[in-house]
């Protein structure tokens, strides 16, 4: 671990790296210092990386278990739907983690914890989402599927790709931590994989146990964080960073959808690309940001993904109570437009009959 030693002295000493005080926005810029003088025990640390670690590889497993063989052939047979949801999902976020990084004037280590977060893959909750809006539940699952697949080659190329508009990012940026990272959950993805397809009667149980334990996990680490961080969380709860955890979402949404009206899919295509584009996995996210650089370097900000996730549920859930609310007016109208053309009440036969 000698290179992350030098990466952490090398990032300590560049000023222009942890400061940019040409935004009054920035706020987050100055809190970073302060992870210098509040560091985090390495026991705790090293207990949280455990945690972060294993709670990914169970719920990459039981990601793993939702994915059906025939149903991906299928999809790559008429692959349509899956192009255009692999286009929303690493064309829009990305771009729009860039683009709020710029807008708030980000700090270098700030900027590269949001653009991981927008270059990370869909998330597995995605797909209960998805099913809360009567979406695709098999394009649901593909569309994750294929998103975790091709992150090992478009996270860090995208990430390449959008460092090169800040000016210290290029050698920044731990693009061999980060593929090790995405290689380690290829492998109990694999494993979900073969689970259903040999035995196939477990595969909803661990699907079921993976996300109640993703779910535990989120508070469970925000405490263990909160607590050894302590005050430095304001660098998280900053004005700038809860502002992007709340546009990141809904705008994943909104362009998903529309980008999915453009190529004229059906409506349920277009629910279910909308929840995959704005759900980002931060299982994922988190793992990378607190195994791949040194708390040193990142200190709070791995949990930036828990403000993006809380965010990402409140507005989903507004979209599924819109829905809800939508498909009962329009229930409503079909009954009463029915009762009109039969002349009384539903059931009844129309009157001289």
């Amino acid at each position: 671990m000698e290179g992350t030693g030098d990466l952490t002295a090398d990032l300590s000493s560049d000023v222009h790296l942890w400061q940019n005080e040409s935004s009054p926005f920035n706020t987050t810029a100055a809190n970073v210092s302060s992870v210098f003088t509040a560091m985090i025990s390495p026991e705790l640390d090293k207990t949280i990386n455990i945690i972060l670690i294993i709670v990914l590889s169970i719920t990459m497993v039981s990601l793993g278990c939702t994915m059906e063989v025939s149903k991906i052939k299928e999809h790559i047979v008429k692959p349509k739907g899956v192009a255009i949801a692999v286009l929303a999902q690493y064309g829009i976020m990305p771009l729009t983690a860039f683009c709020l990084a710029k807008v708030f004037q980000l700090t270098d280590v700030t900027a590269v914890v949001v653009l991981i977060c927008g270059c990370c893959p869909g998330g597995s909750l995605s797909n209960i989402l998805a099913l809360a809006l009567q979406g695709d539940m098999n394009l649901s699952i593909v569309m994750t599927s294929c998103s975790t697949l091709l992150a090992l080659g478009m996270m860090p190329l995208l990430l390449y790709i959008y460092c090169q508009g800040f000016a210290n990012l290029q050698d920044f940026v731990p693009y061999v931590n980060i593929t090790l990272s995405l290689l380690m959950i290829l492998i109990p993805c694999g494993a979900g994989i073969l689970i259903n397809y040999y035995r196939p009667q477990y595969s909803r149980t661990i699907t079921k146990v993976g996300l109640s334990i993703m779910m535990v996990s989120v508070v469970v680490i925000g405490v263990l964080a909160s607590i050894a961080i302590k005050g430095s969380i304001l660098t998280v709860l900053s004005l700038p960073l809860m502002a992007i955890g709340a546009l990141m979402p809904l705008i994943g949404y909104s362009f998903g959808y529309i980008i999915s009206s453009l190529f004229k899919l059906n409506q349920p295509e277009r629910r279910t690309v909308a929840m995959e584009t704005g759900c980002q996995n931060i299982q994922l996210c988190s793992t990378i940001l607190k195994t791949a650089f040194p708390p040193a370097v990142i200190g709070p900000l791995f949990l930036f993904p828990m403000v993006y996730v809380a965010f990402q549920l409140m507005e989903a859930a507004a979209l599924i109570v819109l829905f809800r609310c939508h498909q009962r007016f329009k229930l409503r109208e079909k009954e009463a437009y029915q009762q009109a053309n039969t002349g009384g009440k539903l059931g009844e036969p129309p009157r001289g009959v």
